[in-house]
């Protein structure tokens, strides 16, 4: 790929980024879309907006930019919660540390690059960008030390921001699990596996156990019921079952002597006969149904319940051990929060949850294997000359200098964009399938999924090779892979750059215009003709976008040494995803479960990973550049970002897998010298309420909900309605009734000349 058409498709993602962003800043201003672009305000405020026409709303502006910078990071943490300022710091940490690597590398190495051998250079624009990598540096180069530094340089500072950033989090931790409210999860333990008896129940197996094992610390408990869409639809297959095999048992009683009548003329309609329904099980036996709730009684009881506990300590001492010498019976763990808790996989056994993970993970393989036919087409069209060879009817149209660019600079990174699309709503249908028992756990199961399938199939898979049967043979021999990255890397790095420029700018274009938000919400407006939902807000997609974050960490670390053109285009990605992203967080999405920053730990994985990975490739170049003086210092850095790695997990790591008793212990204390440790009791009972109290049993009634809205909206004080949040403060609104005004002055002289 040449200079010119890199620029070309520079152009064409810039012109697009302001075109999104122009109409974003015009789009967000329109009542009708105001549920789109501040969903999460609205879910507050449950009140209407004027539907006023103000000319400034048709008016492109940055005023959304510098707003989304004014919000601070308690602001954030107290709308959103830790996983947003989490998530915010991974931006943080990759502007930081690739601007560190944009000075050293464009400075340092990008001159050596392009001078590394004796060649006459054309003109910048016609230039090949292979010239500014570390595979135009001629073997036994002296400068090839520099390379060296700046890899040390890099890694060093990585290092060192990562330290920093994971004791912040830590800390951030310990101050929202210490100092937050009372959280039913501390004192909760959710049991699986339990042994199913003829005897007894569920109910009272439970109940037996740990009064005699944990008599000095158990509460009481909550059976879980069967209530997946699975289990509605065999509970509705069994009951027309057992009404067709027990119709003989039906009741039928005489109320009245049967009339015999000539004619329908005379006489009263008769009543000889009415039919009573009752239920039966299937020894014919009737059923008294009068006895429980009616939202309980039809479900059935599975082995699994939410164990209440009198103090934390308790809770977390009754997870962690180990409660009899079968493993696969009375497992515990701590139950993660009701509003995060997953209701529909807590009925699946758990000794099935082997099964199902390893079914996911060999569906997981197929689609990553399927999913090379794109990335290998993808592959093909960056080469010409075999494009050419394949398709011989495409040589008179790829003979025009634009459309080489195009396909060369554009198209690639766009048809491997549009396939990813598919990626995270699969990954999720199979951590669906995993059996989670939380919604939190779920997306951090997807979220590795897409960060794993990522990886592979946007950097090994074009870096290694572009074809099916030249992956298997680079499988096939493992010890040639570190020479093939060291090759492969410097000739795809040019291929990165228009990816970062297609699925980075592009990407966060799109989001912050939220096009299927949008689409949706004229077609159910206008078409389907719905009101608005204002409870019918999404939460972030954190499996989508942390994979995205931390695959362009992968793709500036491992080309910041071989291919530094790279670092301004990543930088220019990171800065607009700090204000689009928190734009996003406090105007569109809604937090509905908190985890408490259990991403970090992804993020640093990740991040040593891309690190460790980097100084491999380099040390496979420096060997193919015949330069053992580089090469040999490599191996120490390699050891040091592992032995570092190995320090952050014993030091950091252990305070995101549990708590430690020291402060539960304090938390306890606190809570039973100030009298709320009964309170806490009481609430236990009603936050992990499989069936809560409604019109459905499950969702709150909309009508209510619009009744409430509306009654609330009517009490408020003056009875003003909410303007738009973008148009508040504005000299155009004292205009507007300055222009009410005369309207009204001209409409009561039109009135008195007319008397």
């Amino acid at each position: 790929m040449i200079i010119s058409a890199l620029l070309t498709s520079a152009g064409i993602n810039i012109g697009v980024c302001a075109l999104l962003l122009s109409l974003y800043s015009i789009l967000r201003k329109q009542p009708a879309n105001v549920n789109v672009y501040f969903g999460r305000r609205i879910a507050e405020e449950h009140n209407r907006l004027r539907d006023a026409f103000v000319l400034e709303r048709f008016v492109p502006s940055p005023s959304w930019i510098l707003k989304a910078l004014q919000y601070t990071e308690e602001e954030i943490l107290a709308v959103a919660g830790l996983d947003a300022v989490v998530f915010l710091r991974i931006v943080i940490f990759s502007i930081r540390i690739f601007s560190i690597a944009a000075v050293v590398c464009v400075f340092g190495i990008l001159p050596l690059n392009y001078f590394g051998q004796e060649m006459e250079h054309r003109k910048i624009p016609s230039e090949s960008l292979d010239v500014f990598t570390i595979g135009n540096v001629v073997e036994r180069s002296r400068w090839l030390w520099v390379h060296c530094l700046a890899l040390y340089i890099v890694s060093c500072s990585a290092c060192l921001l990562l330290y920093f950033e994971y004791k912040r989090v830590s800390k951030l931790r310990l101050i929202h699990v210490t100092r937050s409210g009372p959280n039913p999860s501390h004192f909760t333990v959710l049991v699986r596996g339990i042994p199913k008896s003829t005897e007894e129940s569920y109910d009272e197996s439970v109940t037996n156990f740990f009064t005699k094992y944990h008599a000095s610390s158990y509460l009481s408990h909550q059976i879980v019921f069967k209530a997946g869409k699975v289990q509605r639809m065999l509970r509705g297959a069994k009951k027309v079952y057992e009404k067709f095999m027990h119709v003989k048992h039906t009741v039928i009683e005489k109320r009245c002597k049967a009339g015999v009548y000539r004619c329908g003329l005379c006489g009263c309609s008769s009543n000889s006969f009415q039919l009573i329904r009752t239920s039966f099980d299937r020894n014919g036996k009737k059923i008294d149904t009068g006895s429980s709730d009616p939202s309980i009684r039809e479900h059935e009881e599975c082995g699994a319940s939410f164990v209440f506990f009198k103090t934390r300590y308790g809770a977390l001492v009754a997870s962690e051990i180990l409660q009899t010498w079968n493993p696969m019976h009375w497992v515990t763990e701590l139950a993660p929060a009701p509003d995060d808790v997953y209701w529909s996989n807590l009925w699946v056994p758990y000794r099935l949850l082997w099964m199902r993970r390893i079914a996911t993970l060999l569906l997981s393989i197929v689609f990553m294997f399927v999913f090379l036919i794109p990335v290998t087409f993808v592959q093909g069209m960056t080469q010409l000359d075999k494009l050419q060879q394949r398709l011989p009817f495409l040589k008179g149209i790829l003979k025009k200098r634009f459309v080489i660019q195009i396909v060369t600079g554009y198209l690639p990174s766009v048809i491997l964009q549009l396939a990813l699309y598919t990626v995270p709503p699969m990954m999720m249908l199979f951590s669906t399938m995993e059996g989670p028992t939380s919604r939190s756990g779920r997306k951090r199961s997807a979220c590795c999924k897409v960060l794993y399938f990522t990886i592979w199939n946007v950097f090994f898979v074009n870096v290694l090779s572009g074809s099916v049967i030249s992956q298997i043979n680079i499988l096939s021999s493992p010890k040639d892979i570190p020479a093939q990255l060291a090759k492969a890397v410097p000739s795809q790095a040019t291929f990165f750059i228009t990816y970062v420029l297609t699925s980075g700018w592009a990407s966060l274009s799109s989001e912050v215009m939220q096009l299927f938000g949008l689409i949706w919400n004229m077609i159910s407006k206008y078409i389907l003709g719905r009101e608005e939902d204002p409870t019918a807000v999404l939460t972030f997609p954190y499996h989508t976008e942390v994979p995205k974050l931390l695959l362009f960490g992968l793709l500036g670390f491992t080309c910041s040494i071989l291919a530094p053109l790279i670092l301004p285009f990543l930088l220019i990605y990171f800065f607009l995803g700090y204000v689009v992203y928190r734009n996003q967080i406090m105007n569109v999405y809604h937090t509905r479960y908190e985890t408490g920053g259990l991403m970090w730990p992804i993020v640093h994985n990740t991040t040593i990973f891309s690190l460790v990975l980097t100084q491999l490739i380099c040390l496979g170049v420096f060997s193919l550049k015949e330069s053992p003086v580089a090469a040999g210092f490599t191996i120490p850095l390699i050891l040091l970002t592992l032995l570092f790695n190995e320090y952050c997990r014993k030091r950091f790591h252990p305070l995101f897998k549990s708590f430690s008793a020291q402060d539960l212990i304090d938390m306890d204390r606190e809570d039973q010298q100030s009298g709320k440790m009964e309170e806490i009791h009481e609430h236990l009972h009603t936050a992990y309420s499989q069936f809560p109290h409604s019109t459905d049993g499950v969702k709150i009634d909309d009508e209510s909900s619009e009744e409430r809205a509306s009654s609330s909206s009517q009490s408020n004080g003056s009875g003003k309605e909410l303007s738009h949040p973008t148009l508040r403060g504005l000299p155009i609104a004292r205009l507007q009734k300055a222009v009410k005004t005369v309207c009204l002055v001209v409409s009561l002289q039109k009135k008195d000349s007319s008397v």
